[in-house]
């Protein structure tokens, strides 16, 4: 029998309403939103705005100051957090170093004093769900930090946990490993039908593999949604800017055309899409103006909307992708390029930048 065979019922987390303070400080400020069954959900934000604290509460490391912790429908706020079945697995990997890999991963196992033809077996199973089972006999130190890591989803997997909650778990891992990883875990996770939590501020980490992420900032929601609903509509200025690059417009709303906004800048008059159509900015109302790096396009002729000269002031070249310092009425512009056209610019001629109206986003904040 393998793991991702082994049938249990999926189970949904409820946040309710959770405050944890340090001190004067105030950790987690109410937090309050739901993690469907088998969600691979990531808490996302700069460090010290709350995500890490929410996850060890919900392992039940530290106990909240008010709300509650629901894991289906059982309320977990005051369970220990050896009775929560929730594996973690931590920024370190906590791998004992005088253990050889199948020690560390049987550990949990053992410390519920199960039969030894159990422990064995799902010993077994841990290791071939992660692929390891050729390394069991190793050190921690005689392998690779992926490898150590794999190590230490297998050992909270053998425990057969209901959920599993993942802390930074690639953050001391190399570009090229950290992306094998990113797939091997979303993998793991599927196959094993895991409610996840994971909690990262590496936005192409949550973007990359969640099903969904909750933007945390002070101890505070921003935004709850899909990778692309929070990076193609960001709810406000902060999300903008922390998920993903762009540039910021200040302007001033002149009228509605059609479905857009024309709101006046430095520019001009650009046209946007508000990121709210159900509270919509108000002729006269000041707003910000987001135009992702990728969405602006360079032309040698101008158009009739949306569209800006000025002269390229500087590039960086990375093969498939070229970046640029576009600079038009005193105001810098980032542009993004796939397969560049504009590296041999010299500035001795007008260029143009020119967006799409509905990859402008109004932002009132």
């Amino acid at each position: 029998m393998s793991l991702q065979k082994t049938p249990h019922r999926m189970i949904g987390i409820r946040i309710d309403r959770i405050v944890k303070r340090f001190g004067s400080v105030t950790a987690l400020d109410g937090v309050d939103f739901q993690i469907e069954p088998g969600e691979l959900f990531f808490l996302l934000g700069p460090s010290g705005c709350g995500k890490t604290t929410l996850l060890r509460t919900l392992a039940g490391f530290y106990a909240p100051d008010s709300g509650h912790l629901f894991f289906g429908d059982k309320d977990v706020t005051n369970l220990p957090a050896h009775r929560r079945q929730a594996g973690m697995v931590f920024q370190s990997y906590a791998l004992w170093p005088h253990m050889t890999v199948a020690e560390n991963v049987a550990f949990g196992l053992k410390q519920k004093k199960l039969p030894k033809s159990i422990v064995e077996e799902r010993l077994q199973e841990a290791l071939t769900g992660v692929r390891m089972e050729q390394f069991s006999s190793r050190k921690p130190n005689e392998l690779s930090g992926g490898q150590q890591q794999r190590v230490a989803l297998a050992r909270a997997l053998a425990v057969r946990p209901r959920c599993l909650l993942l802390d930074e778990p690639l953050s001391n891992l190399d570009a090229q490993l950290r992306n094998e990883m990113r797939l091997e875990i979303r993998r793991i996770c599927r196959e094993h039908r895991l409610t996840t939590i994971y909690v990262t501020h590496d936005q192409k980490e949550a973007l990359s593999i969640a099903d969904r992420m909750a933007v945390f900032s002070k101890g505070r929601i921003e935004q709850i949604g899909t990778p692309l609903e929070v990076y193609k509509l960001p709810r406000n200025r902060f999300v903008a800017n922390f998920v993903g690059e762009t540039n910021f417009l200040e302007g001033k709303v002149l009228r509605w055309d059609g479905p857009f906004v024309a709101a006046e800048t430095i520019l001009g008059t650009v046209l946007g899409t508000p990121v709210d159509p159900s509270n919509p900015p108000a002729i006269g109302d000041c707003v910000h103006l987001s135009l992702r790096p990728e969405v602006i396009r360079l032309r040698s002729e101008a158009i009739d909307s949306n569209c800006f000269s000025g002269d390229i002031v500087s590039m960086t070249y990375f093969g498939e992708v070229a970046h640029y310092d576009f600079y038009g009425n005193g105001i810098r512009l980032k542009v993004s390029e796939l397969n560049p056209r504009h590296l041999g610019h010299n500035g001795d001629a007008t260029i143009f930048a020119n967006v799409r109206p509905e990859d402008v986003i109004v932002l009132m904040n």
